[in-house]
C-alpha cells in the first residue's frame, strides 16, 4: 500500500511541472493576445495564425522533460516566427524562457547557449528590418540584461541541484559502506564467539564421554562447563544478532566482553586443558569500549587457535600500556604453523582486521623462545590512553625494582 501511495504522490508532484505550467501560460498568452490591440495599436492584430503560434509554445512544453533541446529549439522558432509576422510582443516569450531553464538544468548548456545567441541575433534583425529600424533597440538591450540575469540564475540553480545530488549520492555511499562495515564487524564477532565456545564445548563433551563410566564426578564437571559455555554462547550471539534487528528487547544482564573478563576466559581455556598465565601491566578499567572489546577478542581468538592448532600445553598472555597504546601479546609453547607463504586461516585475518580498524597493527610468527606469538598494538585516544600508559610505566618500574 505504501508504494502505491508513494507512486501517486510522485505522479501528482510531476503534474504541475508537466501540465499545469504550460496550461497556465497558455491562458495568460491568449488573454494577453486578445487584449494586445489596446496596448500596442500599431502591431498586427492577433488573428488565427497568431493564436495558433501562441498555443503551440505551451504545447511543446508538455514534453520538455523528455526532449529539452528539441523543445527549446521549437519554442524559440515559434517565438521568432511570431515576432517576424509583426504580432505584439508579450507573454509569448515565456515558453521559450521555461524551455531554456529546463535545458540548462538538464545539462544541455551548449544547445541552450547557441540557441539563445541565435534567438538574440534574429530578434535584433527582426527589430531592425520588420519593426521600424533601430529606434526600439534601447528597450531590447534592457531585455538582454534581464536575459543574462535569468541565465545566471538558472546556472546557480543547476549548480545547487548538482551539489544536492552529489551530497545525496555521498550519503547513500556512506550508508552502504557503514552497512558493509557493520556486517563485517558482526561476522568477526560471530566467528570469534563461535570459535571459542564451540571448540570448548567440543573438548568438554569429549572429556565427559571418556570419563562418564570411570570418573562420573569429572564428567559431571565437564558437563557443567558445557552448560556454562553454551549459556555464554547464546547470550553473546543474542547480543550480536540483536544489532541486526536494531532493537534491544531487554537491557543486558551480563557485562559486555572486555579485558575485565580475562580471568573467566583463562578459566574456560584451563578447563579445556590449556594452562594460561596472564601478566597485565595496564589499567584496563578505563579503556575505550572499542579497544577493550578488540583486545579481548584478539586474546580469545589467539587462545582458541592455540587449543585447536598449535598442539601447545601452555600459553602466556601479556597486556601492557605505554605511549598511548595498548600492547597485547599471546605466546605459546607449541610447534607453530608451517612456514608456507600465505598460510593462515580466517582467525588471523579477523584479528588483523580488528587491529587495523582501530588504526593499530597485528603481527604473528615464531616466538623468541619457540612456539608461536600473536602481538597486537592498539592505539588509544584521550585520557584512556594516558591512564593505560601511566599504568604500564608504573608496572615497568616495579619489574625493574624487583628484578
Amino acid at each position: 500500500m505504501s508504494w502505491w501511495v508513494g507512486l501517486l504522490r510522485r505522479s501528482w508532484q510531476s503534474v504541475p511541472h508537466t501540465v499545469l505550467t504550460p496550461a497556465a501560460w497558455l491562458v495568460v498568452g491568449l488573454v494577453a493576445a486578445l487584449n494586445a490591440s489596446r496596448f500596442v495599436p500599431t502591431a498586427r492584430p492577433v488573428d488565427a495564425l497568431g493564436i495558433a503560434l501562441i498555443v503551440l509554445g505551451p504545447l511543446l512544453l508538455v514534453v520538455r522533460r523528455a526532449h529539452p533541446p528539441a523543445v527549446l529549439v521549437g519554442c524559440t522558432a515559434v517565438l521568432l516566427g511570431y515576432l517576424a509576422l509583426g504580432y505584439p510582443f508579450g507573454p509569448v516569450v515565456v515558453p521559450s524562457l521555461v524551455a531554456l531553464a529546463e535545458a540548462i538544468l538538464r545539462g544541455h548548456r551548449r544547445v541552450a547557449y547557441v540557441t539563445t545567441a541565435v534567438a538574440v541575433l534574429a530578434g535584433l534583425a527582426i527589430q531592425i528590418v520588420a519593426r521600424g529600424g533601430a529606434a526600439g533597440l534601447e528597450g531590447r538591450l534592457g531585455w538582454l540584461a534581464w536575459l543574462a540575469a535569468y541565465i545566471a540564475g538558472c546556472e546557480l540553480w543547476r549548480a545547487r541541484s548538482e551539489r544536492r545530488a552529489q551530497a545525496a549520492a555521498t550519503r547513500e555511499e556512506t550508508a552502504r559502506r557503514q552497512a558493509g562495515e557493520e556486517r563485517l564487524r558482526i561476522a568477526r564477532e560471530l566467528h570469534d564467539v563461535l570459535g571459542h565456545h564451540v571448540s570448548l564445548i567440543n573438548v568438554q563433551a569429549g572429556v565427559a564421554l571418556y570419563l562418564i563410566d570411570d570418573d562420573p564426578e569429572q564428567a559431571r564437571r565437564a558437563l557443567a562447563t558445557i552448560k556454562d559455555a553454551s549459556r555464554d554462547l547464546l547470550r553473546e550471539m543474542r547480543s550480536t544478532l540483536g544489532v541486526l534487528r536494531g532493537v534491544d528487547e531487554e537491557p543486558p544482564r551480563a557485562p559486555t566482553a572486555g579485558l575485565g573478563m580475562l580471568d573467566r576466559l583463562v578459566a574456560d581455556n584451563e578447563a579445556a586443558g590449556l594452562a594460561v598465565t596472564t601478566s597485565v601491566d595496564a589499567d584496563v578499567t578505563g579503556l575505550p569500549p572499542s579497544v577493550d572489546l578488540a583486545a579481548y577478542r584478539i586474546v580469545q581468538e589467539a587462545l582458541t587457535n592455540v587449543r585447536k592448532h598449535a598442539g601447545a600445553g601452555r600459553a602466556l598472555v601479556k597486556v601492557t600500556g605505554a605511549d598511548g597504546a595498548l600492547r597485547v601479546v599471546v605466546d605459546d609453547d607449541g610447534a607453530g604453523p608451517p612456514e608456507r607463504p600465505g598460510e593462515g586461516g580466517t582467525g588471523l585475518v579477523g584479528m588483523r582486521e580488528r587491529a587495523t580498524a582501530l588504526g593499530g597493527t597485528l603481527t604473528h610468527g615464531r616466538a623468541p623462545g619457540g612456539g608461536f606469538r600473536v602481538e597486537a598494538v592498539l592505539p588509544l585516544a584521550g585520557s584512556g590512553g594516558a591512564a593505560v600508559g601511566a599504568a604500564g610505566a608504573a608496572g615497568a618500574r616495579t619489574e625493574e625494582e624487583t628484578g
